[in-house]
């Protein structure tokens, strides 16, 4: 139940800030689609700790996403500088790394936190944990391989799951 009041606020905060209406109507429409939304959710047994994992959202908001923020900042400074470099010295190529994260939750956090960063895709994932990812140049790989990334993510993840615990969640 405490999913599903989350993403019904979450929903709120979200429509309230992309439709920027505060008509009565157009509030009573708002909120008859968010808890249509959340209900729809809740029957649907998709609004668990995987599907909306609000126990993850301290750490993110403090930690995490202002490390992610700024290393998409410096990844897309690095990427400008090749692409705008006369001698465009880009040697891509694809390369495995294996991640350490448990749960689905995890690994979706660290494989769309490689693509997001400018200069890296995450290309596939496999069975045994291992992601391919696209480099534009050795400089790309060697941010990958330094794992500082993987790190942080399963750090990300072990929050989650020590709050998970304490909940008294399975």
């Amino acid at each position: 139940m405490f999913h599903a009041i989350s993403l019904g606020a979450t929903l709120s905060v979200l429509w309230l800030l992309l439709s920027g209406y505060f008509e009565p109507l157009l509030l009573g429409l708002g909120l008859a689609s968010i808890v249509l939304t959340v209900w729809l959710a809740h029957r649907m047994d998709v609004a668990d700790h995987e599907g909306h994992p609000i126990r993850l959202a301290p750490y993110a908001l403090i930690i995490y996403w202002p490390w992610l923020w700024w290393q998409i900042c410096k990844s897309n400074w690095d990427v400008a500088k090749l692409i705008l470099s006369p001698k465009m010295p880009i040697h891509p190529h694809v390369f495995t790394t294996q991640a350490s994260q448990k749960t689905e939750v995890g690994i979706t956090l660290y494989a769309n936190s490689i693509t997001l960063t400018p200069g890296t895709v995450t290309i596939a994932t496999r069975s045994d944990g291992a992601f391919d990812i696209h480099a534009i140049d050795d400089a790309a790989r060697e941010g990958v391989e330094t794992l500082d990334m993987d790190r942080r993510c399963t750090a990300f993840e072990s929050r989650g799951m020590l709050a998970k615990t304490k909940a008294g969640e399975p």
